[in-house]
């Protein structure tokens, strides 16, 4: 093979990794928006209400960025990659995708917010640990979008602490709901880091730290929390029965991408 060929290979491996991690950031701060937008009119007090659905509309913000990025690399309209794209093609973790509890939010919905506060708590920590290391990103452009996206993630991260840290302290009733909340997130939460098919190439071309490092910071930074609460910190799964960077996912995102997708596909090339 020719020092062009090389080069010309070496190129498409490269823009392949970026795509798949836009892709998986894209998609987890898609879905964990969405998921937090159900909560409007159904969260613990008013003010929570304002709070968390701010948070939800700057993820979606970052999602849209990614998206943007994505589109600037030729790999198709920012609009269409968000709403358009079946669920097999979808890299988000299984995580982000999961329903906050029985029923249907415009009915009679039972969700649970002990878990809406572990999965934003811990969903967010792992955020803010791979946007500290994306703005080292070899890949300029998401390097600068990191950037912008830690200045709310900070807020993001401070509200879900403060809200985990206080149920946690709080009565029997509040312990016992977190605890099990702790236990069902953890079980999904093996593929949060994990770079999928593309871990070899996103790894060596350095776009960010790697998935067992990116683990241990995120371990690190929540380990404070857990020792105040005295508390063990919970183990992040080996074993998957899904992994969401390769396009296994569970009926929830099936069913979640029906209602996201519905107003965009009356009308694809509207403006939105």
């Amino acid at each position: 093979m020719s020092a062009i060929e090389n080069g010309l290979t070496e190129a498409a491996e490269y823009k392949e990794a970026i795509t798949s991690l836009l892709f998986q950031l894209a998609d987890d701060d898609l879905l964990y928006s969405y998921r937090g937008s159900e909560w409007l009119g159904l969260a613990p007090h008013i003010e929570e209400d304002v709070a968390s659905s701010s948070i939800s509309q700057d993820s979606m913000g970052h999602a849209a960025m990614y998206y943007k990025l994505l589109e600037d690399l030729g790999v198709g309209n920012a609009d269409d990659l968000a709403h358009l794209r079946p669920a097999n093609e979808r890299r988000n973790s299984i995580i982000t995708e999961r329903v906050n509890g029985e029923g249907y939010y415009m009915e009679t919905p039972n969700y649970d917010w002990a878990y809406q506060v572990v999965r934003s708590y811990f969903y967010t920590q792992a955020k803010k640990v791979k946007v500290d290391s994306l703005c080292q990103s070899s890949y300029q452009p998401v390097a600068e979008a990191a950037v912008k996206v830690r200045i709310e993630l900070y807020y993001h991260r401070l509200h879900w602490e403060t809200w985990f840290k206080q149920l946690l302290s709080s009565t029997d009733v509040a312990k016992k709901k977190m605890t099990e909340a702790i236990t069902r997130v953890m079980n999904d939460f093996g593929d949060v880091f994990s770079f999928g098919n593309q871990k070899q190439a996103i790894e060596t071309y350095k776009l960010i730290d790697s998935e067992e490092t990116l683990k241990e910071n995120w371990i690190a930074s929540i380990k404070p929390v857990f020792a105040a609460l005295q508390m063990d910190v919970p183990t992040i799964p080996e074993k998957l029965a899904n992994n969401g960077r390769n396009g296994e996912h569970t009926v929830d995102l099936d069913e979640a991408l029906l209602i996201l997708s519905e107003v965009y596909k009356v009308d694809p090339v509207a403006s939105w």
